[in-house]
């Protein structure tokens, strides 16, 4: 259970650091360096964090994705505690998406919410992590549980390529982000493409600090299971219960 620890005191300060700067450089190229677009207007301004937070959610079901696989394979607890925290954190990022489209789609759409693909199919696949987060903590840790969250955690990622893929293959009102505009014109200026994948990396490196925290949290909270489940065993060998 050490090998998380070590990662987390190598790379958590840093990505601590590096958090600490860039997130008020993002705020800062978002209203002051980005220009306003001229049909939207303020609103899209949501979009620098809102996209960034959903491909970041793809990232954190992947990590599910693979350490689900890594624990069936390997059956180290170490797999099963990176997939857990993983889907955790997941979860919170594509709530961030759930909430900030609807408050672009308001003054864009007329509406908060419309059943279209690319928004059912990314609610959908909410509701499928909060699933095995229910799942993981609803029996007592065990190999059984811990392999049948692995197996539940490995068909949830079914969904994510068809979220990914829903407006290009399916009829969708939702934007087709770096769409061509027209041949040789991409749909973001130069000043928005920059921000955006400032805000890329920022978001980054922010969900990378809190992985690795939430890792070493993680691994806490075991360990002092542990320490528990043993004095509880030394209590009932010595007959004081």
């Amino acid at each position: 259970m050490r090998s998380l620890n070590r990662l987390a005191v190598s790379f958590r300060p840093i990505l601590a650091v590096g958090a600490a700067i860039l997130v008020p450089i993002s705020l800062y190229l978002i209203f002051f360096y980005a220009p306003m677009e001229r049909v939207m207007g303020p609103v899209q301004k949501i979009f620098y964090y809102h996209v960034p937070s959903a491909i970041v959610s793809f990232l954190a079901f992947f990590l599910v994705m693979v350490g689900s696989t890594m624990y069936l394979l390997t059956r180290k607890r170490n797999w099963d505690l990176l997939a857990g925290v993983s889907a955790e954190l997941g979860v919170v990022f594509c709530a961030i998406v759930l909430i900030t489209g609807p408050l672009w789609a308001r003054p864009t759409w007329g509406v908060y919410w419309t059943w279209d693909v690319r928004l059912t199919t990314t609610l959908l696949m909410w509701l499928m992590y909060v699933g095995y987060l229910m799942l993981k903590v609803s029996a007592k840790e065990s190999p059984k549980r811990a392999s049948i969250s692995a197996i539940y955690g490995i068909f949830c990622f079914a969904n994510v390529p068809i979220v990914h893929f829903s407006v290009r293959y399916f009829r969708s009102i939702h934007p087709h982000l770096f769409k061509m505009e027209s041949v040789g014109k991409p749909a973001l200026s130069p000043a928005m493409s920059q921000t955006f994948f400032f805000c890329m990396v920022t978001i980054t490196v922010l969900f990378g600090w809190v992985l690795l925290e939430r890792l070493a949290l993680a691994e806490t909270e075991e360990e002092i299971e542990l320490i528990r489940e043993h004095v509880r065993q030394r209590v009932d060998d010595d007959g004081l219960l």
